[in-house]
């Protein structure tokens, strides 16, 4: 996943990337949200999520010690951060805000 993640950040288009688990709630919360936040952005956005149980050396890289933790690449460099559930018109302005 390591040298594959490099490439998929990489991307012109934002990349918000959604770190979750599968034990928790708020995560499953968040799911349907992004869900309506790509349904809305279409091309504009790519949305990866990473299961920290299985992505642990992505987690830790990126410093995740809670989830849902959302980051946001644009050209492989983070520009927001935010961990918790955000509503769907707050994570739309966010990533329109980078294009």
């Amino acid at each position: 996943m390591k040298g594959s993640f490099k490439k998929i950040i990489a991307s012109e288009t934002p990349i918000l990337v959604d770190f979750f688990a599968d034990w928790c709630g708020p995560c499953k919360m968040l799911a349907p949200i992004l869900k309506d936040v790509k349904d809305e952005l279409g091309s504009n956005v790519k949305i990866v999520k990473i299961d920290v149980d299985k992505n642990q050396s992505i987690a830790t890289k990126y410093q995740v010690k809670g989830v849902p933790t959302m980051l946001l690449f644009k050209n492989g460099k983070l520009v927001w951060r935010q961990s918790g559930v955000l509503q769907k018109k707050d994570i739309i302005q966010v990533i329109q805000s980078q294009n």
